[in-house]
């Protein structure tokens, strides 16, 4: 066994004859362990909340979008896109048009919705009939076209499914000019009746969204075959990542493909930015808490003065002797670190599984009842590296400058 090690194994367990030295390293140990907890606990919450957002946008985004680079639309006939379409990894691909327009709906109107033309393909790309509050999702039938909008943008207009007036959509005429002596004749207008109401829970698509058929959008954005966007569904057990490399080669720089977390970049960057921002400032508290280390080893050493100047008599050397206060330390805030990981891990498999915490009093007051955690490999060896690191740092400084004036 290595020789600083074994007698800073026995330091670290053997009793003390001042008993100040003991409660000491039990606070630091404490203070370690309560801290590491906080860093498991907190970016385990950050990957559940990231996980639950990234759900709700799996009801509207797609797993890989197509879009131009340059402009608003291109032409789906394009051999590259035709290309993608053959893939063996895809499995669903579904040609979408979006443009603002004008929604009127008899004496009330909302300027700036989105309306997303859709084809027949869309309803099996997404999971929008699960995100369905009131009647149902349809396209057209027969000569009728039907939309479905956002929870927030219906409350605006006043509607629910079925009303049997129609939708008013208007959208200015893209190749004229505007008649100022009649502007009402420089606009489209098509017509659609509410086929249903969706809730995501997130206020971009609930409040400003509606899905229609693809031919009303291309009808009234003027439109012959051009699309804004291609959303494909890639097959079970795909390599997410890999297809995305291998169509963007394909799609080459005239087009830009994305995955749904590139789709809500903003999103989820500002997630990423909190989670490692609050990481940071738990790091400080640790640090805080790893300074009791410097007055643990500190009375260590001065107790151990007879046992030092007896293992320099033995033919110890200098750096063994601070060789074994530094493992020392280091041990105190391994071993805090190492049950603060355990204990982390432990509350946040619970609070998985039984959702000890909740949201709020109310049942169903918000999406989850529960706060949602997801333990990540990655951020537990973040945090037991950070531990050992900090540790290294609190044990370093007594043993080194302390070390040069009481063991000489």
């Amino acid at each position: 066994m290595n020789f600083p090690f074994y007698i800073a194994r026995r330091y670290l367990f053997s009793k003390k004859s001042h008993n100040a030295i003991n409660v000491i390293s039990l606070v630091s140990v404490c203070g370690v362990m309560v801290a590491t907890v906080a860093l498991v606990c907190a970016l385990s919450v950050y990957n559940g909340f990231g996980d639950l957002v990234s759900t709700l946008f799996s009801h509207f985004d797609p797993e890989l979008k197509i879009t131009p680079r340059y402009g608003k639309v291109f032409d789906p006939a394009d051999e590259r896109i035709r290309q993608i379409r053959q893939l063996p990894a895809i499995e669903l691909a579904s040609e979408v048009l979006e443009e603002n327009a004008l929604v009127k709906y008899r004496e009330r109107q909302v300027v700036g919705v989105v309306v997303k033309g859709v084809d027949d393909n869309f309803p099996r790309l997404v999971e929008i009939d699960s995100v369905l509050i009131d009647g149902r999702f349809a396209l057209a039938e027969d000569v009728v076209n039907y939309a479905t909008l956002g929870i927030g943008l219906a409350s605006s207009l006043g509607i629910n499914a079925g009303f049997v007036s129609p939708l008013e959509l208007y959208a200015p005429k893209r190749d004229e000019r505007v008649n100022l002596a009649n502007p009402a004749a420089s606009f489209r207008v098509e017509y659609a009746y509410i086929g249903g109401v969706y809730r995501i829970n997130e206020q971009a698509y609930d409040e400003n969204y509606m899905i229609v058929p693809l031919d009303l959008a291309r009808s009234l954005f003027h439109y012959e075959k051009e699309i804004s966007a291609l959303e494909l569904k890639l097959k079970p057990g795909t390599d997410t990542a890999a297809a995305e490399r291998e169509i963007q080669s394909i799609a080459g720089a005239d087009y830009l493909v994305q995955n749904r977390f590139e789709q809500q970049e903003a999103s989820f960057r500002m997630m990423q930015v909190e989670k490692w921002v609050t990481f940071l400032i738990l790091c400080f508290i640790l640090a805080i808490a790893l300074f009791n280390i410097v007055g643990s080893l500190s009375m260590l050493m001065i107790e151990k003065k007879n046992d030092v100047r007896t293992l320099r008599n033995m033919g110890a050397s200098e750096a063994q002797i601070r060789h074994i206060f530094l493992l020392e330390g280091w041990m105190i805030s391994a071993f805090g670190g190492l049950i603060g990981i355990a204990i982390g891990v432990i509350l946040c498999i619970l609070q998985q599984e039984y959702g000890l915490i909740a949201l709020g009093d109310t049942a169903g007051a918000f999406i989850v009842d529960a706060y949602p955690v997801r333990v990540v490999a990655t951020d537990v060896v973040a945090v037991l590296l950070t531990v050992l690191g900090i540790g290294f740092l609190a044990a370093w400084y007594p043993s080194h400058y302390f070390g040069k004036k009481w063991f000489r």
